[in-house]
């Protein structure tokens, strides 16, 4: 296996479902330093520099939170721990509702799922988020979703990688 292949093999669902943004950060920086900063930063610039509709992609490669893909235990193995630390695999009937009832609202708004990232926070706080976040225009919630985007994406590679001496 080659080692861009091995880099795309390692790091290409960091970001959901989209092995291209791997790709184009190894082809940027094959020597890339193997810590969590590292990586990350040549990532997150391949995912910047991508366009809007290629940026558009891995938002909507995201599942709904508590959606269906939950129910139906589609979610990719990331996806479901993520979701199951903030309690979204234990929701209420009426708390389900009402993500089901914001999730299409948002989806229908924006054209991709609503996006956070959910470690260290609860389902209130998502909800709080969620809630606040409807009402923005859809450039300052795609630029917000794909700030989410990046921190799952860190997150992620925080416990695959080591971090660096100086962080």
């Amino acid at each position: 296996m080659s080692a861009r292949e091995s880099f795309v093999a390692r790091f290409g669902g960091v970001f959901e479902h989209s092995p291209w943004v791997a790709e184009r950060a190894f082809d940027a920086n094959p020597q890339v330093a193997l810590t969590t900063n590292a990586v990350h930063a040549a990532l997150v610039a391949a995912f910047r520099a991508a366009s809007d509709a290629e940026r558009l992609g891995v938002l909507c490669a995201h599942p709904d939170l508590a959606g269906k893909l939950a129910i139906a235990g589609e979610l990719t193995d990331d996806s479901k721990a993520e979701q199951a630390s903030a309690g979204l695999d234990r929701l209420s009937p009426s708390e389900h509702a009402r993500f089901t009832e914001l999730n299409t609202a948002y989806t229908e708004k924006f054209g991709f799922p609503f996006i956070i990232a959910v470690k260290g926070l609860s389902k209130d706080d998502i909800l709080s988020a969620f809630e606040r976040r409807i009402d923005n225009d859809r450039q300052e919630e795609f630029e917000t979703a794909s700030a989410q985007v990046e921190k799952i994406a860190l997150l992620r590679l925080h416990s695959m990688l080591p971090g660096d001496a100086n962080a």
